[in-house]
């Protein structure tokens, strides 16, 4: 099959064998995926790894340091966007998480060491390291990374690293940024598979582009600020980048166990089960 092929479509009789309810062991997976992509925020990880309440700090960047973080993290998505389509494969690999991440808390001593002044290099360096991360796991679950909308889900789980902890929000904040990048995921992959990569500037690859660096922003933000704090330096910096990569490490298994789950028993009861799990944390807490 190759790269821009349409994905057939799991026949009737496929879909008729499927049992109604999940699994005890898909029910436990759902379950770790609610809580990684639900109560699982990047501010929360800086703090324990700092002791440092960075959030607030994030959103207090000067207005000429916010504008060269959003230009910057808009290259690196640019520049991820056209490697996700271009060299993801569906090639079988092992887990490398743990090589990705001692790469990326390496590239976190320049951060720390330099700061905003980094950040135009080390950012995109980072981002594309992590992409492969994401694009293993991705592989682990199951994924066809030949097919446009599949590797662009890798891409997508930069735009799901923002979701905060927050015990009152009754709604998934993960479904819910998944369907607002749904029509542009969509959109794009299907410019792809008809048109191929001659027009990245096309306005369905600008659109989600910037959809996905937006959101990205808000934690690189958080990341610059942790980094920003006198006492950390380079040896902060890269306990700051261990969390930076954990975090979207987190976010993608979470992601693509229910992808995987949403294949074999559809989405919505992937999604039903979901809410009730989201529910009965909420209510325990």
């Amino acid at each position: 099959m190759s790269l821009f092929e349409r994905p057939s479509e799991p026949t009737t009789a496929a879909l008729a064998i499927i049992p109604g309810e999940l699994s005890p062991e898909d029910a436990a997976a759902l379950a770790r995926a609610v809580d990684q992509l639900e109560h699982s925020s990047f501010a929360t990880r800086l703090a324990n790894a700092l002791g440092h309440e960075i959030e607030r700090l994030g959103r207090m960047l000067p207005h000429p340091v916010a504008n060269v973080v959003d230009r910057t993290v808009e290259g690196a998505i640019r520049a991820a966007f056209a490697t996700t389509l271009r060299t993801l494969k569906p090639r079988k690999g092992g887990d490398q998480r743990t090589a990705h991440k001692a790469v990326v808390t390496l590239s976190g001593t320049v951060g720390g060491a330099f700061g905003l002044a980094a950040l135009p290099v080390e950012l995109p360096f980072s981002t594309m390291v992590m992409l492969r991360s994401i694009a293993a796991i991705a592989r682990a679950s199951g994924e066809d990374l030949s097919q446009p909308e599949a590797a662009l889900a890798c891409l997508q789980v930069f735009a799901l690293g923002t979701s905060k902890e927050d015990r009152l929000a009754l709604e998934s904040s993960y479904f819910s940024v998944r369907s607002i990048l749904a029509k542009s995921v969509s959109e794009a992959a299907r410019f792809v598979v008809n048109r191929g990569l001659a027009d990245e500037g096309a306005p369905v690859i600008v659109r989600l582009i910037s959809q996905i660096a937006t959101r990205f922003g808000v934690v690189v933000s958080q990341k610059l600020a942790a980094q920003a704090v006198p006492i950390v330096g380079a040896a902060g910096g890269a306990a700051v980048n261990y969390a930076f990569i954990d975090h979207f490490q987190s976010i993608a298994e979470g992601h693509f166990t229910v992808r995987r789950l949403e294949r074999i028993y559809g989405p919505e009861p992937v999604r039903a089960e979901y809410d009730r799990l989201l529910a009965q944390k909420h209510a325990k807490a």
